[in-house]
């Protein structure tokens, strides 16, 4: 045997520029948690982050069925409710007892009680994927929530299951009592899950994930078994959610049925969706902009649910994926340097835009005051306008029909400076 036939073929290492700027994406994030509470310190302000935390975890663990092993689940909530509970159970435990764990280990009960209910109805779950899969998540989902309300003595009823994180051992000197030690604790583990959901999709067990949600039966050509590799995301997927359940907890002091609901679920769902479940920071972003507008439109209006409906069928039609999709659609351009030339037509398509939105949004208030009874104007952006008056109406039609032909006529001009940014770009590839 040669020389040439007995060496390692040797694997191209990633440049050290890709590296420092892997890194630097990581350590910017973690600057980010740090300072938000130094620029944003009203309470108000740090109940929203330390939400939108524990929605950043669930919605990256509900990614490893979605995204990764292409399962899609209707009854995610389930772990993160079970995860709640256990973690409630957990710090009266502690409490009764004087067993010295402080509260910043509880939310790792919470993911051990999500994956304890994930092994035990895993492996008959995950036999099979699609519709059946989604179907039994969805039935399973229900149960547990309808039996919550029965089983009293796990669940507490209606009422749920209360603690008090304050009269949990210290650490630090830290009692947990201020918002702000709350969020910092949120943010700990936020980062925590985050680094080890990501080193779970570089791993074999990611990769054979991926390829059991592209196509099965070639994985189990090569010698995997795709339903072993599901359940073990399952398992994965349930152990995260758990501590999502358990910040949640600690958060609120509460565990009760709505965090098993199927709206728990719906809502994981749309932030999952909606910021793109082909990369790992789209349940990132999609988490932080459900959560936000959740909480802003819960003040606003009543059929704050029917706008995410609203955003929901617009990405499923127009970006499916996502908007990390919509992002990444761009970093070709950027690196060839031709999206500078397509910006002007943005910046043409954005004023009938945001009349088209503003046309949907003051006709959805207009009709749902007006068949609601209710005599309050509606603020949009500034400016009053009266459900009862005819100069409400014939606004919303004005900039609905003229909002929606003139987008229709600026995007189709972006479209096409699109495709002349992309030919150029592809050209400057060739001759590079």
């Amino acid at each position: 045997m040669t020389a040439a036939a007995t060496s390692t073929p040797s694997i191209p290492a990633k440049p050290a520029g890709d590296q420092l700027r892997f890194y630097a994406v990581w350590l910017v994030g973690v600057i980010v948690l740090i300072v938000l509470p130094l620029l944003f310190s009203s309470g108000g302000s740090l109940t929203s982050f330390s939400l939108i935390g524990i929605a950043i975890v669930f919605a990256l663990s509900y990614n490893i069925l979605l995204g990764q092993t292409g399962l899609l689940s209707f009854g995610h909530a389930v772990h993160y409710g079970l995860g709640g509970f256990a973690a409630c159970h957990m710090m009266n435990a502690v409490v009764a007892h004087g067993w010295p764990i402080p509260l910043p280990f509880i939310p790792l009960f919470g993911g051990l009680g999500g994956l304890a209910f994930a092994i035990v109805i895993g492996w008959v779950m995950t036999k099979r994927a699609g519709t059946v899969f989604a179907m039994i998540s969805l039935g399973i989902g229900e149960l547990v929530a309808s039996s919550s309300l029965i089983l009293r003595s796990v669940f507490g009823g209606e009422a749920g299951i209360t603690t008090d994180r304050t009269a949990l051992p210290r650490m630090f000197g830290w009692t947990f009592g201020p918002q702000l030690q709350v969020y910092y604790l949120i943010a700990f583990w936020l980062v925590i899950s985050a680094i080890a959901m990501y080193a779970l999709t570089r791993t074999p067990l990611g990769r054979i994930s991926n390829a059991v949600r592209d196509n099965p039966e070639r994985v189990q050509f090569i010698g995997y078994d795709p339903h072993v590799v599901r359940y073990l995301a399952f398992c994965f997927a349930g152990f995260f959610a758990g501590i999502a359940g358990g910040l949640a907890a600690i958060s609120f002091e509460i565990a009760n049925s709505a965090y098993l609901g199927a709206i728990q679920s719906g809502l994981v769902l749309f932030a999952t969706f909606i910021g793109g479940t082909a990369y790992f920071f789209g349940p990132i972003l999609g988490a932080a902009l459900v959560t936000y507008l959740q909480l802003g439109l819960t003040n606003v209006t009543s059929v704050w649910q029917l706008y995410f409906g609203i955003i929901f069928i617009g990405i499923v039609m127009f970006a499916p994926g996502g908007i990390a999709g919509i992002l990444m659609m761009h970093r070709p351009l950027a690196r060839a340097g031709t999206l500078w030339s397509v910006l002007p037509s943005y910046l043409v398509a954005i004023v009938p835009t945001a009349a088209l939105a503003c046309g949907i949004i003051l006709t959805i208030e207009t009709v749902a005051r007006s068949s609601g009874g209710e005599g309050n104007p509606i603020n949009l952006f500034g400016i009053a306008f009266n459900p009862a008056s005819p100069v409400t109406w014939i606004a919303a039609a004005v900039l609905l029909v003229g909002g929606f032909f003139v987008a229709r006529l600026t995007w189709q001009r972006l479209a096409e400076a699109w495709d002349r940014a992309a030919s150029a770009a592809r050209e400057r590839e060739d001759r590079a």
